[in-house]
C-alpha cells in the first residue's frame, strides 16, 4: 500500500498519514456559514476534501468525511435584519441554496454534514461547555461564557502566534465581561434583535463559532480523528480554538493532521463577502459547467493561493476539451501495460500531499503517449481510473447532440463567418453559450461541444 503523506499545519511538515483506526479515516472539513449564497471560494475546500475522500478509497481506506454547517452566527442575525427576514428562515433558505450550489459540482454529498441548530448538536455543544466550566477552563459572566486562552499551555501551537500577538476579531463585545481580553466566547447571552436562542445553565443565547466544530467533529468522529481540514484562513482564531477546547476538555489532540488549502484570490487578494469581490458558485457554473470549474479548482497545489479571472477559466476549459477530444481517440477497455508507469506516477503525486496539479500533468502525459503515432486506440482503463479520483469521469461520456435551436444558430454562425460578418458570427457564439454549447470550428466545419 502506498505510504500517503500530507502536509500539517501544526508542524509545518509533511507527515505520512497514519489512521487512527487501521483502514478507516475519518475528515472534519469545515464549511460554510450560511449567510448568502456560496461563492466560488468556498468551493474549493469542499472540492477537495471531497476528492481525497476518493483518493483515499482508491487506495483501500474506508473514509467519513464530515462538512458542517454553521447555521448559528452573528453574520446570519445582521443578514437576516437587513433582508427582512427571520433569521431561522434565512439561514434554512441559504442551507438548502447551498446544498444545491454544491450539487451541481457533481462530487456526491459528504457523509455527513451537521448543522449547529440540530438539537442533539446542541446539547453536545452546551455539554462540552459545561465540562469547560466544570475543569476551570472556562468561566461565566454575565450570562457568557468564556474559555481562558492562559489555561492551555499549548495555544498557539497550531498557528505559531504568540498569545500577545492574537486578536481573538470579537472586537468590543463582551470585552468588559472578560477575565483577559485574549479570551474568547464559547456561550452568548441572547441579546435584544437576536431571534433565536436555547436554554443554557448560563441562561438563554446561542453558542460561539469555534465551540460548534469542536462539539459537532466529536459527536462524529470522536476525539483524535485523522484528518481536520478547512480554508487557510480559518487557522487562526477558528482552528486554534478548536484546538484549545478540545486539549482542555479530553487531554487530547482534536485531530491526527491538520490540512489547510489555500484561499482563491481575485485581483490579489482574498475572494470574500466582506470584501465585495465575490463570484458566487452556482453563476459560475452555469456559465462555464461544473467540468470546467471542478479543472480549475484543482489546476494548482490545494496548499497554494489560486487565482481567479476569465482568463484561468477559459484555461482550465481548454484543458476539459483536449482531454474530451483526446478521449475520443481511445478504445473502451484495459490499456497497455506500457502505460502502468504513468498510471502510478498520477497517483505517488496525489500521495505526495494530494497533487493535484501534478497529477493532471501526468493525465496529460498519458494522453500524448496515447494518441501519439505508436499506439492505434488504446484502452482507456487507466484514464478512467483517474478522472474518476479527480472527479472528471464525465469528460469519457460520449458527447450529446446538441438540440436543434442549437444547431440551427451554429449554422447560422457557419454561414455568417463565410460572408466575413464576423460581428453577427461573435453574437451568435455568444447565443451558443448562454445555451451551454461551445462552437468549434475546424477544417471539415464546426463542431458542437457542450460547456
Amino acid at each position: 500500500m502506498r505510504e500517503i503523506r500530507l502536509h500539517d499545519t501544526r508542524s509545518g511538515e509533511l507527515r505520512p498519514l497514519r489512521p487512527r483506526d487501521p483502514g478507516r479515516v475519518g475528515i472534519y472539513a469545515c464549511g460554510p456559514t450560511v449567510y448568502s449564497r456560496v461563492h466560488i471560494g468556498n468551493a474549493r475546500p469542499f472540492v477537495i476534501f471531497s476528492l481525497m475522500k476518493r483518493f483515499l478509497e482508491h487506495e483501500g481506506q474506508d473514509v467519513k468525511l464530515v462538512v458542517n454547517v454553521t447555521d448559528v452566527n452573528d453574520k446570519i442575525y445582521v443578514a437576516a435584519r437587513n433582508a427582512g427576514v427571520p433569521s431561522e428562515q434565512l439561514a434554512h433558505a441559504m442551507t438548502a441554496a447551498y446544498f444545491a450550489d454544491t450539487d451541481a459540482l457533481g462530487l456526491g454529498r459528504p457523509d455527513a454534514e451537521p448543522l449547529a441548530s440540530e438539537p442533539q448538536i446542541m446539547k453536545a455543544i452546551i455539554d462540552y461547555i459545561g465540562d469547560l466550566v466544570h475543569s476551570g477552563h472556562a468561566y461565566e459572566s454575565g450570562g457568557d461564557v468564556f474559555f481562558r486562552v492562559r489555561s492551555d499551555p499549548d495555544y498557539g501551537s497550531l498557528s505559531h502566534r504568540r498569545i500577545e500577538d492574537m486578536d481573538q476579531g470579537e472586537g468590543v463585545e463582551g470585552s468588559e465581561r472578560k477575565h483577559d481580553p485574549v479570551d474568547f466566547a464559547l456561550w452568548k447571552a441572547h441579546k435584544q434583535g437576536e431571534d433565536t436562542s436555547w436554554d443554557s445553565p448560563w441562561g438563554p443565547g446561542r453558542p460561539g463559532w469555534h465551540i460548534e466544530c469542536s462539539a459537532m467533529a466529536e459527536s462524529l468522529l470522536g476525539v483524535g480523528f485523522d484528518i481536520h481540514g478547512g480554508g487557510s484562513d480559518l487557522v487562526f482564531p477558528h482552528h486554534e480554538n478548536e484546538a484549545a477546547q478540545t486539549r482542555a476538555a479530553r487531554g487530547q489532540e482534536l485531530a491526527g493532521l491538520w490540512v489547510h488549502n489555500g484561499m482563491i484570490q481575485a485581483t490579489g487578494e482574498k475572494m470574500a463577502k466582506s470584501v465585495g469581490n465575490i463570484a458566487l458558485l452556482h453563476e459560475i457554473i452555469e456559465r462555464h459547467g461544473r467540468d470546467t470549474v471542478v479543472m480549475y479548482l484543482i489546476s494548482g497545489h490545494y496548499r497554494q493561493p489560486l487565482a481567479f479571472s476569465e482568463v484561468v477559466l477559459e484555461q482550465a476549459r481548454a484543458n476539459v476539451n483536449r482531454i474530451r477530444e483526446a478521449a475520443r481517440r481511445l478504445t473502451p477497455g484495459p490499456s497497455p501495460d506500457a502505460f502502468d508507469s504513468l498510471r502510478d506516477a498520477f497517483f505517488e503525486a496525489l500521495a505526495r500531499d494530494f497533487n493535484t496539479a501534478e497529477a493532471l500533468a501526468v493525465v496529460n502525459e498519458w494522453l500524448r503517449e496515447a494518441t501519439g503515432p505508436s499506439w492505434d486506440r488504446p484502452g482507456d482503463s487507466h484514464l478512467r481510473e483517474m478522472l474518476g479520483v479527480l472527479g472528471l469521469a464525465s469528460l469519457l461520456a460520449p458527447v450529446a447532440q446538441a438540440p436543434e435551436p442549437v444547431r440551427e444558430l451554429a449554422a447560422q454562425r457557419d454561414r455568417a463567418r463565410a460572408e466575413r460578418d464576423f460581428a453577427t458570427a461573435d453574437r451568435l457564439r455568444d447565443e451558443i453559450a448562454a445555451l451551454g454549447w461551445e462552437v468549434r470550428d475546424g477544417a471539415g466545419g464546426f463542431e458542437l461541444l457542450p460547456l
